[in-house]
């Protein structure tokens, strides 16, 4: 059972704790903030020592889970790997692909865990999906919700960068072309985004982020030869619709019919995405492992989502 150290005492850092304490593969036994009310209040909730010093949070645990602003995972997620230490770092992997390369190396010198929290990853719901993927052709992720003053990076970095990574999974194949247009609703940043990805093997994948909605839904739709699957990732249900029987008859003006049939499949896990995901990191850092969603995953996936940002029309 691997100790762990978590860097940043804001809400995702407050959710690994929540997670944390009541999973039994891990033990968080240090929280490191710069603000140390905020690193003792999640400390005191969790059972853990606190600490402002990052080298101090360090010193006597086997990996860390970075959950500070985005813009400092290169710099700390960097401090955390050259100290021997395994490391969880939460989506994005960095805001530059040059931070985010130098720390994949990093981990590689040092012989360390990178893992990259894309969360959906783990989703009871997504884990299902992946195992129904046959001769995928199009996909379509619609992930939006209501506006929250507590967002720290634009949509393409705080919502897309979850679905363009599981429709690289998905696809099992590389971006080969893409398209987007962007608008600036409530911040000073892209609030709404919509990108067409073309993959090597022909697959079409269309995503859909928004954090200027009435409404939160995370669904999403895979349509293959021979199936349509559709999961919520918020409800973790999968629905697998088959068609069986269609025609056209002529007599007396076209009419149409078509039968078929929905599956519901068994999902073989359920849970909070998050406590998969640190059972995994945990199983990594025992069995020295490497993760599904690895340094290389984050970095492919922050490539696309900066590339769109910056070519996207804005409206």
């Amino acid at each position: 059972m691997p100790n762990l150290a978590i860097i940043g005492a804001g809400i995702m850092g407050a959710n690994h704790g929540r997670v944390a304490r009541a999973t039994p593969d891990v033990t968080v036994t240090t929280v490191c903030d710069p603000d140390p009310q905020r690193a003792a209040t999640l400390a005191k909730a969790i059972g853990a020592d606190y600490t402002t010093d990052l080298d101090e949070a360090l010193a006597g645990v086997d990996a860390a889970i970075l959950a500070t602003p985005s813009e400092t995972h290169g710099e700390l997620g960097a401090r955390i790997l050259r100290s021997g230490r395994d490391l969880l770092v939460e989506k994005p992997i960095a805001t530059s692909v040059a931070d985010a390369r130098h720390l994949i190396d990093l981990a590689e010198k040092h012989d360390r865990v990178l893992m990259v929290g894309h969360v959906e990853r783990f989703n009871p719901a997504v884990t299902e999906l992946l195992q129904l993927v046959d001769d995928p052709l199009s996909l379509e992720i619609t992930r939006v919700g209501p506006f929250s003053n507590r967002a720290l990076a634009d949509v393409l970095l705080d919502l897309m960068i979850h679905d363009v990574d599981l429709a690289r999974t998905v696809a099992g194949s590389e971006i080969v072309a893409h398209r987007a247009a962007t608008r600036i609703v409530r911040s000073a940043e892209q609030d709404l985004a919509f990108a067409l990805l073309m993959f090597e093997n022909g697959m079409i994948a269309n995503i859909t982020a928004s954090r200027v909605s009435q409404q939160k839904i995370r669904r999403v739709t895979l349509t293959q030869r021979n199936d349509c699957v559709i999961a919520d990732l918020l409800r973790q249900q999968v629905e697998v619709h088959r068609i069986e029987h269609s025609e056209f008859l002529s007599e007396g003006g076209v009419r149409y019919r078509q039968s078929g049939r929905v599956e519901i499949p068994f999902l073989s896990q359920h849970g909070e995405p998050l406590m998969h995901e640190l059972r995994h990191f945990a199983d990594c850092v025992v069995n020295r492992r490497r993760p599904v969603v690895s340094g290389e995953d984050g970095l492919a996936a922050l490539e696309v989502c900066l590339q769109i940002r910056d070519t996207a029309l804005v409206g």
